[in-house]
């Protein structure tokens, strides 16, 4: 295989080849994988017939044909047989003989990253409620609970029942405003280098024991990954939380897989139009039925929940972990596999430390 072909198949972003009549002359293997059809069905054929835009871009591309520039088209949809409209940003450059190289970037990949710094704002806006809950309603509710329990002494039959109905749905409210504290908390990441297998290990130790006894946990992990810059406690935190949404989600019986990898090429987008670099992936996949698609834009949202009990902060608050360690968190479902992808900075090397 020449280089340019390796390049060709190893370039992560969906791309394709077009001749100058608008037809499809080769896609990449990422393409493939976005159309859902190889690049043998899709050769050949028009572009506009082939993808289906939301959006009629012929004029566009046929501007950018004429003045030979590039094109960029942000947040297109496109359809895909069976599936749900994906959002996408488009790049359209000018490459030899009339033909342009279309690049595409589902907006999936970076919808997420707005949620983080959302989760901020709302972790400001929530902390001043949680300790006027925390003041004004745990007091009241320990009494409350005191007394339903001194009652309930004297109490037979349905009485009985009551006062314990009293006693459990005041200690439930009393461990949701605790979750609310726990989110409202603004402290910040105490990072060091932090090995990601170790944290992995006991958040799986952990699940085994209590809310994934019930399930299979499969390893799937890259030996060679670099230490993370990050903290600890609070990673292992997002990680046993999701690792209990997996549970649930997946059921008795059911299988989670925790995997790693490095994306060398992985970077955040950033205001200043810098990319930080994220090359640590950690994904938790679960073979449950996945996210309701009217859901899955919110879910990093708090009090936003798919579960009939949900508190919906699990989630958000590992929205505002992630964002604390300037990284990423990110989901995809589908039925049968739901995968949540946190993407971390490495530690630093020493020389980077001394300077």
């Amino acid at each position: 295989m020449k280089d340019a072909d390796k390049l060709w198949a190893s370039l992560p972003l969906p791309a394709l080849l077009i001749g100058a009549d608008d037809r499809i002359e080769a896609v990449n293997p990422a393409a493939e994988q976005l159309l859902m059809g190889s690049e043998k069905s899709l050769a050949g054929k028009p572009l506009f017939e082939a993808v289906s835009f939301e959006n009629a871009l012929n004029e566009a591309f046929e501007r950018a044909r004429r003045e030979d520039a590039p094109l960029f088209v942000r947040d297109v949809g496109l359809a895909r047989s069976g599936r749900a409209l994906e959002r996408c940003d488009l790049q359209l450059a000018p490459y030899e003989a009339a033909r342009m190289l279309l690049l595409i970037t589902p907006l999936a990949q970076v919808s997420n990253l707005p949620k983080g710094r959302r989760a901020k704002t709302a972790a400001r806006s929530v902390i001043g409620m949680a300790e006027m809950l925390a003041h004004e309603i745990k007091n009241p509710l320990a009494g409350i609970t005191g007394a339903a329990q001194l009652l309930s002494m004297g109490l037979r039959g349905d009485d009985l029942e009551l006062t314990d109905l009293i006693v459990a749905e005041s200690r439930r409210i009393v461990k949701l405003l605790e979750q609310v504290e726990e989110f409202g908390n603004l402290s910040p990441p105490e990072r060091a280098p932090v090995n990601l297998h170790d944290v992995l290990d006991r958040a799986r130790r952990s699940a085994q024991l209590g809310v994934g006894a019930d399930v299979q946990i499969i390893e799937e992990y890259d030996p060679s990954l670099p230490e993370a810059w990050a903290d600890a406690d609070q990673l292992l935190q997002v990680l046993l939380n999701l690792l209990k949404n997996a549970a649930e989600a997946a059921g008795a019986g059911g299988v989670i897989r925790l995997r790693t990898s490095y994306e060398h090429g992985f970077r955040l987008r950033t205001e200043d139009g810098l990319g930080r670099p994220l090359p640590l992936q950690i994904e938790v996949i679960d073979n449950g039925r996945g996210i309701a698609p009217d859901m899955i834009d919110d879910i990093f949202e708090p009090f936003v929940s798919g579960r009939e009990n949900g508190t919906g902060l699990g989630l958000a608050l590992t929205a505002k972990i992630m964002a604390a360690h300037e990284g990423w968190v990110s989901v995809r479902s589908e039925p049968g596999a739901t995968v949540f992808r946190l993407s971390l900075p490495r530690a630093p090397r020493a020389t980077e430390k001394e300077s």
